[in-house]
């Protein structure tokens, strides 16, 4: 029975692995046939960056590439431009959501391979399930957290707050048993600039943003406060730097009943 059970647990791990080098592959396919409107310079910088990239965000997770540089952040963005403006808005904007499960390396080696997946699942399953219901596009799901784009930033914030509460009042076996805690960072920004670049800087800004927030929190930018601070609940902002970015900037913790 106990082989019976580590086979599977060893096949989930396979699974999982599997799927990742495909998503990078993909990511790969997609910058070697760059968009006519695309800039050379940008495509080929794009280029030059996804292999890195892909490995990064394949051994870390999306949450231990949170604090990569705008560089990588920009060709993250020019490799998924096609994904992301699935989801842009009418004027143009898109309300990127980052979130990472806190102390997730630390949560693995405790559980063991086979548990650790089966908690995956289980998050992945409240996730995606609010990103859908808002109307959201996964752009990446990698280990131990998400991106994704909304066109609307309050669907974007609604589906923060719901996955937060689902999270908490999770009634499946697995997330009862092992709760989780999660952070997450929402930041509105163009998602495509007057010279073709794609909106490298604010999927880095959505990016620092969630690296601030603490486990079971969500934090937003000004961009995301300033459109929606007559219909949620705030918090009193935190002024911190980010880095790559020039200055202070506040933040704003979300309540999590709207």
């Amino acid at each position: 029975m106990a082989l019976i059970v580590s086979l599977v647990a060893l096949g989930r791990v396979l699974s999982h692995n599997r799927q990742l080098r495909e998503e990078r592959d993909e990511l790969l396919r997609r910058l070697e046939r760059p968009a006519p409107s695309l800039p050379r310079q940008a495509a080929t910088f794009a280029f030059r960056t996804a292999v890195g990239t892909a490995v990064r965000v394949r051994e870390q997770g999306v949450g231990g590439f949170l604090t990569s540089s705008i560089e990588e952040w920009t060709g993250i963005a020019l490799a998924d431009r096609t994904e992301i403006e699935k989801v842009a808005a009418p004027d143009g904007t898109v309300t990127i959501f980052f979130s990472d499960i806190v102390d997730s390396t630390a949560l693995n080696e405790q559980l063991g391979d086979q548990r650790w997946m089966a908690l995956l699942e289980a998050h992945d399953k409240v996730i995606r399930k609010r990103v859908t219901a808002h109307g959201g596009h996964v752009v990446k799901s990698q280990g131990d957290g998400f991106m994704v784009a909304f066109g609307d930033p309050g669907e974007a914030l609604r589906a923060a707050i719901s996955m937060q509460a689902g999270l908490a009042e999770a009634r499946g076996r697995v997330l009862r048993r092992t709760p989780v805690e999660v952070r997450m960072g929402l930041h509105t920004g163009r998602a495509i600039e007057k010279d073709g670049d794609y909106f490298g800087r604010n999927v880095a800004m959505a990016a620092r943003v969630a690296s601030h927030a603490v486990g079971g929190e969500i934090l937003v930018s000004d961009a995301v406060h300033e459109g929606l601070v007559a219909d949620f609940d705030f918090g009193e902002p935190r002024r911190v730097e980010l880095k790559g970015f020039p200055g202070e900037h506040d933040l704003w913790p979300v309540g999590l009943l709207d």
